[in-house]
Order: structure tokens, then sequence, then C-alpha cells
């Protein structure tokens, strides 16, 4: 195998040149036909550029030589409901997306996640959205489909949060057969609560005459001036 060529695919790949990617790897794939690395990086060459048929039968290949492969059957699952010329959403991570930021970004494993069809068309690094109700904040896809939803207390200090002005960016963490993570970052909050974080640590404290068990204290929020009716 030409080492030098499969770099230059895989940096093709992360900067998002797919077409040069899929030459790149059928180069490799001329000289080494069974390299299986080439091959799923050829499929999902495929898949970003709209060549699904092309995608799953490159696939395909991999589990002919590897049918224990777990890339090429993950793909074969998201590519699933994919169309005829329907691209799979490229996922350029910069190393700063998940960025873990003290009291401003928290990750969490969704509640109760949609079927598999939803989360077929899901890739780590895509942008979703939080709709907040009465007693609890679900997380959409870009055209508006139910991911999942938050946990119950989080979803309350958020609600509370939401109202008082606070803004959050969410991307897509992992996504798994059974769960799905997502990267909750506060992107702004207002100058009156430039002290209040958005998810402070939890707070130990070791209460006297008591057995030695951690007592557990969260931050509670002040009330706000006036309720702000939800519009969500």
């Amino acid at each position: 195998m030409d080492i030098d060529l499969a770099q230059k695919a895989i940096s093709s790949a992360l900067s998002g040149f797919w077409k040069e990617a899929r030459e790149i790897n059928k180069k490799i794939l001329r000289e080494t036909p069974k390299d299986i690395d080439a091959l799923n990086r050829l499929a999902r060459a495929y898949a970003e550029l709209g060549e699904i048929t092309k995608a799953r039968s490159t696939a395909e290949k991999v589990l002919k030589i590897d049918p224990f492969n777990t890339i090429a059957e993950k793909s074969l699952r998201k590519w699933k409901g994919f169309k005829k010329g329907e691209t799979q959403k490229g996922s350029i991570l910069p190393a700063q997306l998940f960025l873990e930021e003290a009291g401003r970004t928290k990750i969490v494993s969704l509640l109760n996640i949609a079927d598999e069809k939803v989360l077929a068309k899901l890739d780590a690094g895509d942008e979703v959205s939080i709709n907040p109700r009465s007693h609890r904040i679900s997380v959409l896809t870009g055209e508006g489909k139910y991911i999942g939803r938050l946990p119950d207390d989080l979803s309350a200090r958020l609600r509370k949060l939401i109202n008082y002005g606070y803004q959050y960016k969410i991307v897509v963490k992992s996504i798994e057969e059974h769960d799905v993570s997502i990267f909750i970052k506060e992107v702004g909050r207002p100058k009156e609560f430039e002290d209040l974080n958005s998810f402070p640590a939890e707070k130990i404290e070791y209460v006297s005459f008591t057995p030695p068990e951690l007592v557990h204290k969260r931050e509670e929020l002040p009330s706000p001036p006036e309720e702000v009716e939800e519009t969500f």
C-alpha cells in the first residue's frame, strides 16, 4: 500500500474534497484491490457525492472481504433509506468543534430516540435545534424531525435559561444504533447573568454527624424578574 497516497486520500476527505478523495482511493485500489480502508474511504466519497448506488456496492465489497467490518455495516444501514442522487451531509469536523469549556458546554445522551430511518441521515458534526415545551426539550434535525429529548432535570434548567436570554449551539457528537449524544455549547448570555453558568459543576459537601456519604448540591437558578411566557 502506498502510505503517501492513503494519507492524501484521508486529507482530501477531511478537507471535504470528495472528488479528489474518490480518485485517489480508486488509484490505490487499482494497485491493491482488497485494501479495506481504501474501499471504505471510497464508499464514503461516493456517498458524499450523491452516488449512493456505488457507495452501497463498494461497502458490500468490503463485507465480502471482511464480513464483520463494522464501518461497512454501519454505512449500509445509514444509506438504506437514501435515494439516488441524495447526498450524505458532509461533516468536516474541526478540532475546536467539541472543545469543552467549563460551565458553558455539556455532552448529553438523548432519551427516547427516534427510529433508525431518522438516525441514518444524521452524522457527527450536524447542527441540530432544540424545541422547548412546557415540561421537556426535544432535539430536532435541521428539517424539524424529532431525534430525541433531553433529560428532565437538564430540560428544566435550560428552559429557564433560554427565557432569561441564553443562547445555545447544539451539534451531534456521536450516533450509535441505540444512542445519540449531543454537544451543547452556550454561545450567548445576558450581561446581568455574567456569573451564572449554564452547566455548573456539581458541588460536593461533607456534612457533620452523617455517615461518610456525599451530599450533592446543585446551583439554584435565580427567579426571573417576571415570568416570560414560552412561545415555542
